[in-house]
C-alpha cells in the first residue's frame, strides 16, 4: 500500500485468499484517483465490483458483455473522476479507443491481476497479457502494480522484466495455507474415493477437476446418478452452459462443480470445503493456485489429490501433443516437462506437503509438523518389506523380456489365470504369484513409485513399457536401498476444528439460507452479503440486536444498515422454537467469542435501556437517551422481557395489540415472525411482535403451559 501510495511499482506475491485486492482497493479509495485494474475474467471483475459496491466503495467494469448504452455510462463516469476502480480485460486495455479515454483524465496507477500469465515459465500464460508492457510507453507517468498467488523466482523476474517495471517494491507473501489439509493417495477406486470425500463434506462446497474433458462429463453424470447435485464444467462446453454452471455454482445453488483446470481464476466462492484433484495437475504452480480455491475465508479445508503413475505420461503427451500443432519452442516444452516431473515429485516424496510447498516457492517452514497433511497425521508410512517387493518387481520385469507395460506386471505378479498370461507362458515363470496375496491396486501404485524414483524406466507415450536401468540392477543386486509407502487404513470423520467451536450449527445453517436468497435478490454471489467466517461468528454470539451484530468480524457500518435488521431478526426467530445453548443466552458473548473494542460493546447502552425500561420509559425515550436504532432498542426491549418478566408490556405494547399477536400466534405457530405478521394484515409490526412472542416464551418456561394473562394492569 505504501509504495502504492508513493506512485511507486510494484510486485506483490500472496496467496489465495492472503488480501491481494485490498493491496491496490485501499490506496485507490485513500487517493481518489483513478486506478485501472486488468483481470483475465469478466465473471471475476463483476465479484470484485459487486465486493466493492456492497461496501459503499465505487467501482465499476467494462466488458464485452454490457451493452453499448452501459459502456457508454462507464466512459462517462471515468471521464467525471468519481469512480477510483475501473477494471478491463487485457484486449479491451489494448484498444486504442479506450486508451484515448485512459489518456483524458488522471489514472495514477495501473494493477496487472493474476500477472503470472504474462510469464512462458508460468503455469497458465496467455498471449494478449503479454503486450501488457505497452502501457509503460503508453502512460509512463502512471505507477505499475503486478499482482499474483503463485510464482517462483524466475516467474518473478520475467514479470518485472516483461512489464518494464522501475525499481519496482517486491514483496512475497508466506505461501503457506495453514488452514488446507494436503492429501496425496493412490487413485484406485475412483468414483468411490470421490463419494468418500463427498459424503465427509455433506452440505458443503467443493470443486473436483479431472485432467480432461470427457473425465469431467462422466464423472458428473455418475455423481448425478447417485443424486448428488453435480454440474460440469470445461473449455468444450458453449458459453452459455458454463455460465450457467459457474452461476449455480457460485450462487450456492450447486455445492459440486467438476471441472477441468479451465475452471479456476473465474470463481471467486469464498467457502470452498474442499478441493480434490483426480489426477494429478501438470505443475506444482496449478497445484498451489487450484487448491488455493478452498478456504479463502481462512476457515479450514481440504485437499486431496488421487495419484497415478500414468498422470506424468499422460500430461507429456499432451504437452507433446499441444507443442507440434501450436509450434512451442523446445525449451518451453521441456520447462513443462520439469515442471511435470516436480509435480510428480511431490506427489511422491515423504516430506511433510506444507514443507514441500513452501520450499518449491523458495521459502522455509519452521514447523517441525503441520499436523494438516496425510505424512504429519501418520495417514502414510512405510512398505515393511519394501526391497523385496521391489527385487519382486523388477525381477518379473527382467523375466518378461521387458517388452510389457504396467498392467501386464501386475497381472503377472499377482498370477492371474488369462488367456494372454498362458498363451504367452508367462504362468511358468519364477514370478508368477509372487504377490498374489496384495491388491492390484497396491502393486500398480508400487510400480508407479520404483517409476517416479528413476528405478525402473516406462519408455513409449501410447504404449508404454518398462525397462530396467542401471539403478533397477543395482536394486536387484541388493548393493541399493528402496523404500515404497502405502496407505494407513483410517477412517477419516468430518474435519471439523477450533473454528466451530461454540457455533450454533442450526443457526449457522438458517442464517447460510437467508444469505443464499439475500444474495439472489441482489444479483450477486452469497460471500458477498457475508462470509461464512462471519455467519459463523453470528451464530457463535447469536446478537439479539443491531448494536450487537456490529461487534461481529465481518460486518461494517455499510452491511450492518443494509442487512442487519434481516439477520437480527432471523436470529431472534430462530431461538423463539430452538432451545438456546445451555448456560448461554441470546445475544450473550461466550467467553470464547470475538474480542471487541471497550467502544462498541453495548453494555453501557443496554444497562441504560434495562433501567429506564424498568422505570415505564418509552421506547422514544430510550432511543434518544441511548442513541440506538429503533429496531436495537426493541431488542433491549425483548431482552428486558425476558429476563426482568414484567407483569404488563404497556406502556411499549397495547392490550389489544398484545391479545392479537398471542391469539394470532397460537393459530400459526412462533416458528417465524413473517406468518405472525402476514396473519395480523400486516398491522402490527416485528418488533412489537417480537417483544409479545418474548413474553409468551418467558411465561411458558416459568408456568410450564401457555395460559390466558389475568395479570392485574398497573394503575
Amino acid at each position: 500500500m505504501s509504495a502504492a501510495l508513493g506512485g511507486r511499482d510494484s510486485l506483490v506475491v500472496l496467496p489465495t485468499g492472503g488480501g491481494k485486492s485490498l493491496c491496490y482497493q485501499a490506496p485507490a479509495v485513500a487517493t481518489g484517483k483513478t486506478t485501472v485494474v486488468v483481470s483475465p475474467l469478466i465473471s471475476l471483475m463483476k465479484d470484485q465490483v459487486d465486493s466493492l459496491r456492497a461496501i459503499g466503495i465505487e467501482a465499476l467494469q467494462i466488458d464485452s458483455m454490457q451493452s453499448e448504452q452501459e459502456r457508454r455510462q462507464a466512459r462517462s463516469r471515468i471521464l467525471a473522476g468519481d469512480v477510483p476502480l475501473v477494471y478491463v480485460s487485457p484486449s479491451r486495455l489494448l484498444l486504442s479507443s479506450f486508451q484515448d479515454l485512459l489518456h483524458r483524465v488522471e489514472v495514477a496507477s495501473f494493477v496487472i491481476d493474476e500477472a503470472h500469465c504474462i510469464s512462458h515459465w508460468g503455469h497458465d500464460f496467455w498471449p494478449e497479457y503479454r503486450r501488457l508492457h505497452e502501457i509503460r510507453s503508453l502512460f509512463p507517468q502512471a505507477a505499475l502494480h503486478a499482482f499474483t498467488a503463485t510464482a517462483t523466482e524466475r516467474v518473478r523476474r520475467d514479470i518485472v522484466e516483461q512489464l518494464r517495471l522501475r525499481d519496482p517494491e517486491v514483496l512475497v507473501g508466506d505461501f503457506d495455507r495453514p488452514n488446507l489439509t494436503y492429501r496425496v493417495v493412490p487413485r484406485y477406486q475412483l468414483t468411490e474415493q470421490v463419494c468418500e470425500v463427498i459424503e465427509r463434506h455433506q452440505g458443503e462446497a467443493g470443486i473436483i477437476y479431472c485432467i480432461r474433458r470427457k473425465d469431467v462429463e462422466s464423472l458428473a453424470d455418475e455423481l448425478k446418478s447417485r443424486g448428488y447435485d453435480a454440474v460440469a464444467y470445461h473449455a468444450g462446453l458453449s458459453n452459455e452452459t458454463r455460465k450457467l454452471a459457474q452461476e449455480r455454482f457460485s450462487s450456492e445453488r450447486s455445492d459440486i462443480i467438476v471441472a477441468t483446470v479451465a475452471f479456476g481464476m473465474g470463481i471467486d466462492r469464498s467457502n470452498v470445503r474442499f478441493v480434490m484433484h483426480t489426477g494429478m495437475p501438470k505443475s506444482i504452480e496449478h497445484y498451489q493456485q487450484e487448491t488455493g480455491r478452498a478456504g479463502r475465508d481462512g476457515l479450514e479445508a481440504e485437499c486431496l489429490l488421487l495419484y497415478s503413475g500414468a498422470d506424468p505420461i499422460l500430461w507429456k503427451s499432451i504437452v507433446e501433443r499441444s507443442a507440434s500443432e501450436r509450434e512451442v519452442s523446445p525449451e518451453v516444452v521441456h520447462s513443462s516437462f520439469r515442471h511435470i516431473d516436480d509435480m510428480s515429485g511431490f506427489c511422491r516424496s515423504a516430506i511433510c506437503r506444507h514443507r514441500a510447498l513452501v520450499a518449491y516457492f523458495g521459502q522455509k517452514y519452521l514447523n517441525e509438523s503441520c499436523r494438516a497433511c496425510d505424512l504429519c497425521l501418520g495417514e502414510t508410512a512405510m512398505v515393511p518389506d519394501g526391497q523385496t517387493i521391489a527385487q519382486k518387481i523388477l525381477s518379473c520385469v527382467a523375466r518378461t523380456q521387458q517388452r510389457f507395460g504396467v498392467t501386464h506386471i501386475v497381472e503377472v505378479l499377482r498370477g492371474s489365470n488369462t488367456e494372454k498370461i498362458r498363451s504367452l507362458g508367462h504362468d511358468q515363470l519364477s514370478t508368477f504369484g509372487l504377490l498374489r496375496e496384495k491388491s492390484k491396486e497396491e502393486i500398480r501404485d508400487w510400480v508407479y513409485q520404483l517409476v517416479s524414483d528413476g528405478i525402473i524406466d516406462q519408455e513409449g507415450i501410447e504404449y508404454p513399457v518398462l525397462r530396467l536401468n542401471g539403478a533397477s540392477r543395482e536394486v536387484m543386486k541388493g548393493n541399493k536401498l528402496v523404500s515404497l509407502a502405502q496407505m494407513v487404513s483410517r477412517k477419516r470423520e468430518r474435519a471439523d476444528g477450533v473454528s466451530w467451536q461454540g457455533v450454533d450449527r442450526g443457526l449457522f445453517e438458517t442464517l447460510r439460507q437467508l444469505r443464499r436468497r439475500t444474495a439472489e435478490e441482489k444479483g450477486f454471489a452469497p460471500f458477498i452479503v457475508f462470509s461464512d467466517a462471519t455467519l459463523r461468528e453470528i451464530a457463535r454470539v447469536r446478537p439479539a440486536t443491531l448494536e450487537r451484530l456490529r461487534t461481529v468480524s465481518g460486518v461494517g457500518d455499510v452491511k450492518l444498515r443494509t442487512y442487519g435488521e434481516q439477520f437480527v431478526n432471523a436470529v431472534n426467530e430462530y431461538y423463539l422454537s430452538h432451545p438456546v445453548p445451555e448456560g448461554e443466552g441470546i445475544g450473550d458473548l461466550p467467553v470464547h467469542a470475538i474480542s471487541v473494542s471497550p467502544e462498541r460493546r453495548p453494555t453501557a447502552e443496554r444497562q441504560l435501556a434495562m433501567r429506564m425500561f424498568s422505570e415505564g420509559a418509552s421506547i422514544e425515550a430510550v432511543i434518544a437517551a441511548t442513541q440506538r436504532t429503533r429496531g436495537t432498542v426493541f431488542g433491549y426491549l425483548a431482552d428486558f422481557v425476558s429476563e426482568r418478566i414484567p407483569p404488563s408490556l404497556l406502556p411499549w405494547v397495547s392490550e389489544d395489540t398484545r391479545l392479537r399477536v398471542e391469539e394470532c400466534a397460537r393459530r400459526v405457530g412462533t416458528e417465524r415472525l413473517k406468518p405472525i405478521f402476514a396473519g395480523l394484515d400486516e398491522e402490527v409490526g416485528y418488533e412489537e411482535i417480537r417483544v409479545v412472542l418474548a413474553r409468551m416464551a418467558t411465561r411458558i418456561a416459568t408456568a410450564g403451559a401457555l395460559a390466558p394473562d389475568h395479570s392485574q394492569l398497573p394503575s
